[in-house]
């Protein structure tokens, strides 16, 4: 039995869903049964499902638990050649932050949450307990594997393993592309609904606010999702405590004008993010 082929059965009993890797990390091809979804299965790779193939075809989705299917004959081909194991993170109830080097592993360690940790060959796999979709390139050097994706298996990693943060679902979320005008500027507290903030301490909101300034103001390219995706993040947070005030929002508007947003940009992207969160 193959060292990757013992590390997968492994994985499997604990329930985390399994595939081979071949050269270049990549998954194995398609057979010539399953070449171009022929055989149904798997339609657009949109959805894991059973297909009559006994191979590891379809990517992400031939990840199993199975150790019948992990173990079989097809398979055992597959982990002979086998560079790398890998899982499907989403099937195992994961999210994985792909830091790609040490700015994005600094950029992590000042804005999320501290989880479970595994270093790769370049920087970290930051892993969060629960799934979303998977998104690359949400800011430099940072990619989201959860569902309909796989990651390199590199071990079980440090740490306790947290929930995921909306920080990092709103990573995730694009702008949408017909922004919806706010009517007149915002001039109130996010919130506003009178009742008492959880948050134990000003210095709380204090720390987050500025952590959302420095998010906006390295942004280097799509400034702006950023912009957007940053306005969600805190008033994902802080939105329904009646915490903010004008002057908190003017700091994250003044950061945004800043790298060249107008004020009419961030009063509609203010909006929406409201819209989308339902305040």
């Amino acid at each position: 039995m193959s060292e990757h082929l013992r590390t997968a059965l492994e994985l499997a009993a604990s329930q985390i869903p399994v595939l081979p890797l071949r050269a270049g990390k990549v998954p194995f091809r398609n057979c010539a049964r399953c070449a171009n979804n022929a055989c149904g299965g798997r339609p657009n790779m949109k959805t894991p499902g059973p297909c009559s193939c006994p191979g590891p075809c379809h990517a992400w989705a031939a990840a199993s638990t199975d150790p019948h299917v992990v173990g079989s004959g097809p398979w055992r081909r597959a982990w002979r050649q086998a560079e790398a194991v890998a899982y499907h993170p989403g099937g195992a109830g994961w999210a994985v932050v792909d830091l790609d080097n040490a700015d994005a592993i600094a950029w992590a360690r000042e804005n999320l949450p501290a989880t479970r940790t595994v270093p790769t060959t370049r920087g970290q796999h930051w892993l969060y307990l629960g799934t979303m979709p998977s998104t690359n390139a949400v800011r430099p050097g940072v990619d989201i594997k959860s569902t309909m994706a796989y990651a390199r298996w590199l071990g079980p990693g440090t740490g306790t393993i947290t929930g995921l943060p909306d920080a990092v679902r709103a990573l995730a979320v694009k702008e949408p592309s017909a922004v919806r005008s706010a009517s007149q500027a915002v001039t109130m507290p996010a919130g506003a609904t009178g009742r008492q903030c959880p948050h134990r301490t000003p210095a709380y909101l204090d720390r987050g606010i500025a952590m959302a300034e420095r998010r906006i103001t390295e942004a280097s390219t799509a400034v702006h999702a950023t912009v957007y995706r940053t306005f969600l993040a805190v008033l994902s947070t802080h939105g329904r405590c009646g915490c903010l005030t004008e002057a908190h929002t003017a700091r994250l508007f003044t950061a945004a004008q800043g790298k060249g947003e107008t004020a009419r940009h961030c009063t509609d992207a203010w909006t929406n993010a409201r819209i989308r969160l339902g305040l």
